[in-house]
């Protein structure tokens, strides 16, 4: 059984679409949410999140800002979806669909 933190080529798909019902966020929020809508079943590591976010914000899927929290004087990363990410995220989740429907044949086959 693969590692729960192995998301296997999803990864984006799951930045997209959490990012696109709640803007504004950074990468450790990202994780969390990731994890807490996936019920604890899956986990990702900052190295394979952030490298995800620089790729996306490279091709223009998401743009990224830097803030200061009020209080603390910290900085943070924060993302938002593109227009081109909101393009990406329908793609991705029309293939993830198409792939999974197939993975769901196969299993009822055997």
């Amino acid at each position: 059984m693969p590692k729960p933190d192995s998301l296997q080529g999803s990864l984006d798909l799951l930045i997209l679409k959490i990012l696109k019902g709640r803007p504004g966020l950074h990468g450790y929020a990202l994780m969390v949410a990731i994890k807490e809508f996936s019920d604890d079943v899956l986990r990702v590591e900052e190295g394979s999140l952030y490298p995800a976010l620089h790729r996306l914000e490279m091709d223009g899927s998401v743009k990224a800002a830097w803030i200061t929290r009020a209080g603390t004087g910290r900085r943070a990363r924060t993302y938002e979806l593109t227009a081109h990410g909101r393009k990406q995220l329908a793609a991705e989740e029309s293939r993830w669909q198409t792939v999974t429907a197939a993975v769901n044949r196969v299993l009822r086959m055997a």
